[in-house]
């Protein structure tokens, strides 16, 4: 089989490796290019824990601030795994989306425990400051990088989904999911669907892949890599 995957290229290293041992050819479109803002001035005063929606949270704070002491509450296990790598010791990680971080949070941290900070996206996937404020938490955003959306498709890419040449393709997130839509639909290869099992992290990403004519769209039973992987396996 082969795979098409549509992360970042940064962040799609680990997971090529992991469908290359299950026998899978995998190629990458990345649909999104993250810029990172540099020089941010961070403000940590009373700040005991940060907040990560994504991996590129993770990278972009870390770009802009040498602390580690500080506890992380992570959207989801590859998330945390990201800022363990960075060097954060004191790790949690909610199950895959902001009201579940957002319930960790509660869970785990009272007001009373010091001030939040959010290394945020320019874009959201839902308002986790608002969230969590109305519970009483002093929760600071800062928007710290940009995912800007690709502009075209790989000609390889195009070519290859046009004549059906993928068996699944993998969709983590929202935004990527209809980025992906829109160029398929502007290049007129959005037939190459018919031969292709779309895999989706959410019910969220796969409602964004609806208007394609996709073999299937499945739905991966938790939103972690492993049950993306998983769908694969079955």
């Amino acid at each position: 089989m082969r795979a098409l995957i549509t992360r970042p290229e940064q962040e799609t290293e680990n997971l090529r490796r992991k469908l290359q041992a299950r026998g899978i050819q995998a190629d990458c479109a990345p649909l999104l290019a993250i810029d990172i803002y540099r020089d941010v001035a961070l403000p940590l005063q009373d700040v005991t824990a940060v907040l990560f929606t994504s991996i590129n949270g993770a990278r972009a704070f870390c770009a802009n601030s040498p602390r580690r002491d500080l506890a992380v509450y992570a959207v989801g296990e590859a998330t945390a795994t990201a800022a363990r790598a960075e060097g954060f010791s004191v790790v949690e990680a909610a199950g895959g989306d902001v009201e579940k971080l957002a319930a960790l949070v509660r869970q785990r941290h009272r007001p009373a425990d010091g001030a939040l900070l959010h290394a945020a996206g320019a874009t959201l996937a839902g308002d986790l400051q608002a969230m969590l404020q109305a519970d009483g938490y002093d929760v600071r955003r800062v928007t710290l990088y940009a995912a800007k959306p690709a502009v075209a498709l790989p000609a390889a890419v195009a070519t290859d989904f046009a004549a059906g040449r993928y068996g699944a393709a993998l969709f983590f997130s929202p935004r990527t999911a209809a980025v992906f839509v829109t160029l398929a639909q502007q290049a007129g290869i959005g037939g190459g669907a018919a031969a292709c099992t779309a895999l989706a992290l959410s019910a969220n990403v796969a409602a964004m892949l609806a208007p394609l004519g996709w073999a299937e769209i499945r739905i991966a039973a938790t939103p972690r890599e492993d049950d993306m992987l998983a769908l694969l396996d079955e």
